[in-house]
């Protein structure tokens, strides 16, 4: 069992980080109000609780991390950009995952997957600590422009949704914890909403209600997340809370009058809208007590491991031997990160660099 910070501890299991490399030959702002998407934003996490009420909400809009994201997928030339149903599930879960990674005190990464027998075989969104993120997709077969998420995942519904919080200082034979919930609901019956997913697990795993508004288009993955706390009142600031208050669940008026009110937020005014705007829409009557916004370093970034140095070993630890008979066979080596699809390309100049530079870094042998 592992406390999340949710409210409730959860049992998880372990993730495998997949193979990351494929060999194949200013400070703050606010969006003025109504404001269209035409520049490109920082992405950034507003965070609020209603004063005096155990409710707390965040909202998520993810847009120069997002592009970038889309952007290295899209430019790599064996797999191409995702397809339009692929590319929303994708952001919804980067939404998401970023929402969950603010509300818990945990020094590492939560990492959200979606997995299945359907075309779409693994979705992972990884997101550290400090909101860095990054995302990926495998894509096995064709899609309907308007493919649902069973037909993407849960095809014969047995797809699953991880949760995994991997610790960034893990001790000595410490595993990473995760917990797996169907994409399926209590009759079996298809959930086809990311978010009906994730608001089933936090009320089994967590037993808190929770409310989720999730999308995601080719600019913007937004996400706005309400929640019940067990405690109300000075509680929540102080950040005191009870281990479960199942009694709660499901009848509290305060949680269930302010989700009523999140669930009447539509896709399009999350995706266009600035936040200003959706939390006066939506909670206008309410007594909102909001902290700073979370944007620039200390907001949602794009951040993958891959580098062009990293590739540079990895051709290093192949030997000259090996890289120039695959440089005799064609004009560059092009190596592809697996998790955010950005292309290294090296010729033969790049090479022999990267084999005369490690041949002046290894000391003479001493004389005998």
């Amino acid at each position: 069992m592992f406390q999340v910070g949710w409210g409730q501890s959860t049992s998880l299991r372990e993730w495998s980080d997949p193979q990351c490399f494929k060999l194949v030959g200013v400070r703050a702002h606010r969006f003025a109000s109504g404001l269209t998407r035409n520049v490109l934003y920082m992405s950034e996490i507003h965070k609020f609780i209603f004063e005096g009420l155990p409710v707390r909400g965040a909202v998520v809009r993810l847009t120069d991390a997002w592009v970038e994201i889309l952007h290295r997928r899209a430019s790599n030339t064996t797999h191409g950009a995702y397809p339009p149903p692929v590319q929303a599930l994708l952001g919804e879960m980067a939404a998401a995952a970023v929402l969950m990674q603010s509300n818990i005190k945990f020094n590492g990464a939560l990492v959200v997957q979606v997995f299945g027998d359907g075309p779409v075989k693994l979705a992972v969104v990884e997101v550290q600590s400090d909101f860095s993120l990054r995302a990926t997709a495998t894509v096995n077969g064709a899609l309907s422009p308007d493919a649902s998420l069973s037909q993407m995942v849960n095809v014969g519904n047995e797809g699953r949704c991880a949760i995994t919080l991997d610790p960034k200082d893990r001790q000595p034979g410490q595993q990473p914890y995760q917990g797996v919930v169907p994409l399926f609901g209590d009759a079996r019956e298809k959930l086809e909403k990311f978010s009906d997913v994730l608001q089933h697990y936090m009320l089994q795993s967590e037993q808190l209600d929770t409310t989720l508004v999730l999308a995601a288009d080719d600019k913007v993955a937004a996400g706005l997340l309400i929640q019940r706390l067990p405690m109300a009142g000075k509680g929540n600031l102080a950040g005191q809370s009870q281990a479960s208050d199942e009694d709660q669940i499901g009848v509290n008026e305060h949680y269930k009058r302010i989700a009523m009110l999140a669930s009447s937020l539509k896709r399009e005014e999350l995706l266009t809208l600035d936040v200003e705007t959706i939390l006066h829409r939506l909670f206008w009557e309410e007594s909102l007590l909001r902290f700073e916004p979370l944007q620039g370093e200390s907001g949602p970034r794009f951040a993958c491991s891959c580098s062009r140095e990293r590739v540079s070993r990895m051709l290093l630890s192949l030997g000259q031997a090996e890289v120039d008979s695959i440089l005799q066979e064609r004009d560059v080596i092009e190596v592809g990160c697996d998790f955010c699809g950005l292309q290294y390309r090296f010729d033969a100049v790049d090479a022999a660099q990267i084999f005369r530079a490690a041949h002046l870094a290894v000391p003479p042998a001493p004389l005998q």
